[in-house]
């Protein structure tokens, strides 16, 4: 490679705190004396944000003597027994980035597959990471990939990371994945401690106390502990990449990651605070700053934090300090808590082959406070048992002044109640902010892989209800029109959602497609901006992964509605006192009346023949109670999506595959023209997938 090249690569490596290795013709056995020693190695060997001529290893080797710095070598060969080293480099561990290295390794040949192993000064090896080159932005070939989102090491098993391990290893090499992309929730940073777990359960989970943090802080009325330091985030990456199975999917594929919520905390907003029970906003910018740093010490991403140096996260000086002052976007013009967001910008795009274009975003650094989550709408839902909003009411409260062409009404409405419309002067709802969006928008105008992929951490779908069909004896719905289950993400952001799709409308963009998490559930169906009696114009598609392991709705539902809760046919039924199956699929898909037919008859044709078609035409599935992960095939002519779903992973299942499957969901869109609609085709491939389509 010129060398012009690789000073590039030199200064692209010291942008990302990594060492450089050098890929080289000269092909030679391993001259390490490695001799594998994973418990010097504990959190393992990880890889990400491949391109088509390099790849970003990762590994942590903490030493407790006393010294500040240790150095390893970082061995690349083109084979796993190491007879075939291609690069090789010294790399330095740092006490101050906690041990963690970070090589980028460069002069790759594109879509290779390649092994890697680090060893330090005495010939104590971890263990072997596998690692893929992308495909070069030419390669017609098809190309695959998973996504995936939402693990807790607390309450649940990774079971589904054993099971796509299972597979990959046993399909045809042209059939196994390129990269997986997490959506984040890697951790959780709100934990439990013994004392705060009564009978050691939640749900049907045995809870598990793998964390304990060395500093850490009692919240929401001390029903969990949270991070207080930059020490406490590290202990819980320790801690999640010491699970086997998340240790050995890294080891397997590379991983492109992006944050969520939890990276940082529950209900936070920008560098803002918030929990349940707990008053008031929570200033907390040094913490927004450590949650950062830990993230990019333990996540090997090209990401650039500002005026980083080599091997380590440049840490801003911040302090605590309320945030006041909003710009017009709703972003927190303070000094500090500017310096805490911008201190890593984790989103980015990456190409793979001829069929890929992904671009990943980050829906909460940058957003506005959420305009529902204010105390001054309390009032309309006083006395309110069925927890769902209107719609109408979402948009005028997710629009602003911007709402109706700039004719935002003057007070806010539910029924008979009201309230001054406090969004009435204030600007839309962005999920994005400003600068984000700009860049989202312009790569998004520019991409021209095959498919147009936008890795979001929270679904755009809507959670449309049709309470105006309720019976009389499960109560009168106050409000005309449709009503929304949930409303904290794109969900419920129609304005600046529609900015997005009226964009690729506009720009004749097609292959658009949106994959997503969070949920704690599997979601497919078209991304369009409005629903009827609104024109239904859809411009691309759109999918949500269940959890990997975390407890959603569907498990939440069976253990706090009561069996003489009138509400709970609606969500859950028993037939004959059999399993729970999960009419909340129904409600949001079909409506009121098919899932009240289906708790009443156990019929599904009947359930079916009651559905509303003006109701959810967005959607082609739902499994509010799935687990599992997704994957995508992409070539020339079609995308091809499958939801593999496992039972809920209570406990770690013995055995190389990880347990039995649920279903397997197959959906297919094939490639259409400017202008026209996507058409979604689905197949079950194998097992049940019960009241989710």
């Amino acid at each position: 490679m010129p060398t012009h090249n690789r000073r590039k690569f030199l200064q692209l490596a010291a942008a990302l705190g990594a060492t450089l290795a050098w890929g080289c013709s000269l092909v030679r056995p391993s001259a390490s004396g490695w001799r594998e020693r994973r418990d010097l190695y504990p959190q393992g060997v990880a890889s990400g944000d491949p391109d088509h001529h390099s790849a970003l290893l990762w590994t942590r080797r903490p030493y407790d003597d006393g010294r500040e710095r240790a150095t390893l070598l970082v061995e690349v060969a083109e084979d796993p027994a190491f007879t075939r080293v291609i690069a090789t480099a010294s790399a330095p561990v740092l006490a101050q980035a906690d041990w963690t290295c970070r090589v980028l390794v460069g002069d790759l040949p594109p879509a290779g597959e390649y092994w890697y192993r680090f060893v330090d000064e005495e010939g104590n090896g971890s263990r072997i990471g596998r690692t893929l080159t992308a495909p070069s932005p030419d390669d017609p070939r098809p190309a695959r990939f998973a996504f995936v989102s939402c693990q807790t090491i607390c309450e649940g098993a990774q079971n589904a990371y054993r099971r796509m391990i299972f597979e990959d290893e046993r399909a045809a090499p042209d059939e196994r994945l390129g990269f997986v992309l997490h959506l984040g929730d890697f951790v959780y940073e709100v934990v439990q401690y013994p004392e705060q777990v009564k009978n050691g359960h939640r749900y049907d989970r045995r809870i598990r106390f793998p964390i304990r943090f060395p500093q850490g802080k009692a919240v929401a009325k001390n029903r969990f502990m949270a991070p207080a330091s930059l020490q406490d985030y590290r202990v819980l990456y320790h801690a999640y990449l010491q699970d086997p199975e998340i240790q050995d999917a890294r080891a397997r594929w590379p991983f492109v990651a992006i944050w969520d919520n939890h990276e940082f905390s529950w209900l936070a907003w920008q560098s803002i605070q918030e929990f349940p029970g707990d008053e008031g906003w929570i200033p907390a910018q040094t913490l927004k700053v450590a949650a950062n740093q830990a993230w990019f010490e333990y996540q090997p991403a090209r990401v650039l934090p500002p005026g980083s140096k080599l091997d380590a996260f440049d840490a801003p000086k911040v302090v605590d300090t309320p945030i006041k002052d909003f710009d017009d976007d709703g972003l927190g013009t303070e000094a500090n808590n500017l310096a805490a967001i911008n201190s890593l910008i984790a989103y980015r795009a990456l190409r793979w082959g001829r069929h890929i274009d992904l671009i990943v975003t980050d829906q909460r650094s940058f957003r506005s406070r959420d305009p529902g989550n204010h105390d001054e709408i309390a009032p309309l839902f006083e006395g309110d048992t069925l927890g769902w909003v209107p719609e109408e009411l979402v948009r005028q409260l997710d629009g602003g002044r911007d709402y109706a062409n700039g004719k935002p009404p003057a007070k806010l409405s539910f029924g008979a109640k009201s309230v001054a419309n406090y969004r009435a002067k204030e600007a839309a709802q962005t999920m994005l902010g400003a600068k984000q969006k700009a860049w989202f928008l312009e790569r998004l105008r520019g991409a021209t892989a095959t498919w147009k992929i936008w890795g979001s951490s929270l679904g755009t779908l809507d959670w449309r209800v049709d309470p105006q069909h309720l019976p009389a004896a499960l109560g009168k719905w106050p409000d005309a029109g449709y009503g929304l289950m949930a409303t904290s993400d794109w969900g419920g952001t129609y304005h600046e959602r529609a900015e997005i799709f009226d964009a690729v409308r506009d720009a004749g963009i097609t292959g658009f497609a949106i994959v997503a998490g969070d949920r704690h559930s599997f979601w497919a169906g078209y991304a369009a901006k409005a629903l009827p009696p609104a024109a239904f114009e859809p411009v691309g598609v759109a999918f949500v992964t269940g959890s990997l392991s975390s407890p959603g709705m569907a498990e939440s539902n069976e253990h706090n509605l009561k069996p003489d809760n009138p509400l709970r046919p609606l969500y859950i039924t028993n037939p004959n006192g059999g399993a729970p199956q999960h009419t909340v699929n129904l409600l949001l898909q079909h409506g009121v009346r098919s899932a009240l037919e289906y708790a009443s008859s156990g019929d599904l044709a009947k359930a079916h023949a009651a559905s509303n078609p003006d109701l959810a035409p967005h959607l082609t599935f739902v499994d509010m109670g799935g687990h599992g992960y997704t994957t995508v095939r992409v070539d020339a002519h079609a995308m091809t999506t499958d939801f593999v779903c496992i039972p809920r992973p209570l406990e770690r299942k013995p055995g190389a595959e990880g347990g039995p499957l649920r279903y397997r969901m197959r959906h297919e869109v094939t490639l259409w023209q400017p202008g026209e609609r996507p058409q979604l085709r689905q197949t079950i491939l194998e097992g049940d997938a019960g009241l989710s389509v």
